[in-house]
Parts: structure tokens; sequence; C-alpha cells
């Protein structure tokens, strides 16, 4: 199990990722964000916990973001598969997720979501991860938004599975984050 605490002026936010069945007990004050982490956690295949307070929503979410990407980062294998893709249908929204999560921080969208968007970016960057977003469809916000967290999900399901081996020529890439 990987936990992380974030605590700010800001935001307190205390997150638990370990693998599992993909259960989430989640607590942010904001229904839609607890929403997509639940999501998030079902379709990844990870057991999350995170209890968050915030002063702003835009706080709050970048900031579960930022704690999430960390999180992640410290609970990937060195030998994981590393690349991970999902095009996920929902409605009328079809969004395609492709991850990299071999220590190469960036990031490319947009989501019709400032928020959101953001959320993804933050993710990215903490998780030193290389995450595509494509929305290839869609007019419907909310559709669009949880189609891309259940295809990151999923991606990352794909590219935390253990494989053994060390997918770079670099060797294994060392993170600097500690459980």
């Amino acid at each position: 199990m990987t936990v992380v605490v974030r605590e700010s002026n800001e935001t307190k936010i205390r997150l638990s990722i370990t693998r599992g069945t993909g259960r989430a007990t989640v607590s942010t004050g904001e229904p839609f964000l607890d929403h997509m982490l639940v999501a998030f956690a079902r379709y990844a295949g990870v057991d999350l916990d995170v209890q968050a307070t915030g002063d702003l929503r835009h706080h709050l979410i970048e900031d579960v973001a930022i704690t999430l990407g960390q999180a992640v980062a410290a609970f990937a294998p060195a030998g994981c598969a590393r690349y991970g893709e999902r095009t996920v249908p929902m409605d009328d929204a079809l969004v395609q997720v492709v991850l990299d999560i071999g220590g190469r921080p960036y990031y490319r969208g947009p989501l019709p979501s400032k928020l959101y968007d953001h959320f993804l970016r933050s993710f990215a960057d903490n998780a030193k991860a290389t995450v595509h977003v494509r929305v290839l469809r869609g007019t419907d916000r909310h559709h669009i938004v949880e189609a891309a967290m259940k295809g990151l999900g999923l991606a990352l399901r794909e590219a935390l599975v253990e494989t053994g081996a060390v997918f770079s020529t670099k060797g294994s890439v060392t993170l600097g984050i500690t459980d």
C-alpha cells in the first residue's frame, strides 16, 4: 500500500492506493470528483481511499490530482508493462487515453472541462507519466470527462501489469518517491 498525505493552507488530503478489486472510499465534498475517483479506481483495478478537504473547488481538484499522481508514481513497480491504451464510449462520447508511466511527465488534451483538463495535467506531471487524451466524439461534458477517467483507469490497469521486465533501454528508472 502506498499512502500520500498533502497538507497546505488550501487543502488537506490523505490518499492510499493498493492493488485490489477496484474498491474506493472517497470523501472530498465535491460529488462529481468523488464519482470520477470511484470510477477511476474501479477501472484501474486498484483500491483507493481518499479523504480530502479544500478551500476552493479548483484547489481541491488540483491537489487531489497531484496527490493521486504522486501515489501512482510511488506505486508502479519497476517491472510493469509501462504502457496502456484504452478507448471508451459513453453515450455520445468517445474518448481515447494512451499513457506511459515510465517517468516522463507530459500531458496532451484537452478535455472540454478546464477543471478536469487541469486534473489530468496535474496527475500526469506528478505521476511522471505521459498522458494523451483524444476526444473523438461527444458534446456532453459529463460523459466526455467520465469516459476520460474510465479510460485513464483502464490504461493504467494495463500499464501496471507486472511483467518482470524493464521496458526501457535505460534500465530501471527510479522516481525518488518512497512508500
